[in-house]
């Protein structure tokens, strides 16, 4: 008796699990469905980070010439290519290569006056920028008295860097490595549990921190006063690298 009662519920179970099942599809109910899977991450990630301080080998300086009230834009132009051609000479006469002399920002411009109620051309200003690339920092003071004596009118001012900074990068970043590797012992040790070997690395790096230095010019400039006392400073290159590592 007790086996027709058990297969009697199971076949109703059945039944009617079947007839929810086809409920379900022929009116298309959705209904929800949780799925949790938990994940034990195997690696242990660190943070590094590495600098070296470099002394700058390279300056740049910016001489700009400017011209004002020329009566035409011919007038202009002969002024301001007469003073950048004499810097050139100048430029070329204490040593730096004319592949390290470069013009750029070049314009004239009209000047208007306002005058019974219009605008009218009164006379033609004219800009242009000398870059001078120095390849001994040493010199950046000659060039700034050299240029002004030429007749540059404007120094914009004077920029140190390092002319090639991938040659101190791999020393910033084995620091980097290094002080990840420390830092990872450490940690280890703290958690109780044991390293094994490094499975991946990324590193990045963050702005440079580049020295900008405007001269203090000496008075008398350009009239045997003396040149400008500027000072290089350093540079950091900086690397931050993270290691990841196998937990065993």
């Amino acid at each position: 008796m007790e086996n027709k009662t058990f297969a009697g519920n199971f076949l109703s179970a059945v039944i009617f699990t079947i007839l929810g099942l086809l409920t379900i599809k022929f009116f298309n109910i959705s209904y929800p469905m949780t799925i949790v899977s938990t994940t034990q991450s195997s690696e242990l990630a660190v943070v590094g980070e590495g600098k070296v301080e470099v002394t700058p080998d390279t300056a740049y300086v910016d001489a700009g010439i400017t011209v004002d009230r020329a009566s035409t834009v011919a007038e202009a132009q002969k002024r301001i290519n007469e003073t950048n051609n004499k810097i050139i000479n100048s430029l070329r006469e204490i040593g730096i290569e004319k592949a390290d002399i470069k013009t750029s920002n070049y314009s004239i411009n009209p000047n208007y006056k306002y005058e019974n109620n219009e605008n009218r051309v009164d006379g033609y200003n004219g800009n242009v920028t000398v870059e001078i690339k120095v390849r001994d920092p040493q010199m950046a003071s000659k060039v700034i008295e050299t240029v002004t004596t030429a007749g540059a009118n404007q120094i914009q001012g004077s920029r140190f860097v390092v002319d090639k900074p991938e040659l101190y990068r791999e020393e910033a970043r084995n620091a980097a490595i290094k002080n990840a590797k420390e830092q990872a012992e450490k940690m280890a040790k703290n958690l109780g549990i044991k390293l094994g070997k490094v499975v991946n690395i990324v590193e990045s790096s963050p702005g440079q921190s580049t020295p900008i230095s405007y001269g203090k010019f000496a008075e008398g400039l350009g009239g045997g006063g003396g040149g400008p006392v500027i000072e290089q400073g350093s540079q950091t290159l900086t690397s931050v690298v993270t290691l990841y590592f196998e937990k065993k």
